[in-house]
């Protein structure tokens, strides 16, 4: 299905499903194969979206376990080392290392949750302690890593992202000329 058709479903439709959120976003991602029609097909998506004439379907909301319990290790590490002596160590990094190499543990109910959480406690404590004491030993090791620029926080309306997507799109068209 064509950026074109997706939208004109959605004009029809009054929504955007994640799904199709999803196909414009691959198909965007290569402005070179985008047509003059896909792209005023995304303002036509736009415009709608922000006069409310399309809505975006909510998401079925999920969590990652491992990130709750990888922050909380990595905290009480950090916390510690600094408490002892001037230390500074970025959170988000040493997570970051962490949840990299460790499994995920996705739910989508509170039971779930609780179900992911017991579980990593009882198989994966030690491996959770383990691989943040690494990541903690590689930052200060390394703690200045050149030309990092933080992540900016993501859009949260569909609008937004949509809007993301055509800036993104019109660079890349700027760019190839």
């Amino acid at each position: 299905m064509s950026v074109t058709k997706i939208v004109t479903q959605a004009l029809e439709n009054g929504y955007l499903t994640s799904a199709m959120e999803a196909d414009i976003s691959r198909m965007s991602a290569s402005a070179a194969d985008m047509k003059l029609e896909d792209y005023a097909a995304l303002e036509r998506l736009m415009e709608a979206l922000m006069k409310g004439h399309v809505t975006t379907l909510p998401r079925k909301q999920f969590v990652n376990v491992m990130e709750e319990l990888v922050i909380a290790e990595a905290t009480a590490r950090i916390t510690e080392l600094e408490m002892s002596g001037p230390t500074f160590l970025d959170l988000a990094d040493v997570a970051a290392y962490a949840l990299n190499r460790l499994p995920t543990l996705y739910a989508t109910t509170e039971e779930g949750a609780a179900y992911q959480r017991d579980r990593a406690e009882e198989m994966l404590r030690l491996e959770i302690t383990t691989t943040v004491n690494e990541a903690i030993a590689l930052s200060m090791a390394w703690p200045d890593f050149p030309n990092r620029r933080a992540l900016q926080p993501p859009s949260k309306s569909a609008s937004g992202q949509v809007m993301t997507w055509l800036k993104t799109i019109v660079r890349r068209e700027v760019a190839a000329e």
